[in-house]
């Protein structure tokens, strides 16, 4: 079955950077687009950064943008987020997702997620 497990968040300082990453399994992890988002408390999950099915092309939410670098290695079947110049308002859960065709429509995988604490 289709496993995504987020690895890498903790506690860093304001103005700190933090690599996540995301190993996949269950499908054609080379065919597939990779998305991460977040959640902060009270908040609606909301959309980081996307990556193409081979990393060519990338989309950041405007709030990451030049903070933030999705990449992936179809080799290892992971997906990693780079976050620099982290702000106390990044504070989140972070989450893999792939989006996937099935029989009944498009269907969300999520991972576990893991969580990003910044703060002095």
């Amino acid at each position: 079955q289709v496993q995504l497990v987020e690895s890498g968040g903790g506690l860093v300082q304001p103005g700190g950077s933090l690599t996540l990453s995301c190993a996949a399994s269950g499908f054609t992890f080379s065919r597939n687009a990779m998305n991460w988002y977040r959640q902060a408390p009270g908040k609606e999950r909301e959309l980081v950064a996307t990556i193409s099915s081979a990393g060519g092309s990338t989309n950041y939410a405007d709030t990451m943008k030049g903070r933030f670098t999705i990449s992936r290695n179809n080799a290892k079947n992971t997906v990693y987020l780079q976050m620099s110049s982290l702000k106390p308002e990044d504070t989140a859960m972070y989450y893999c997702n792939v989006r996937l065709l099935t029989l009944w429509g498009d269907y969300d995988y999520w991972g576990q997620g893991t969580h990003v604490t910044v703060s002095s």
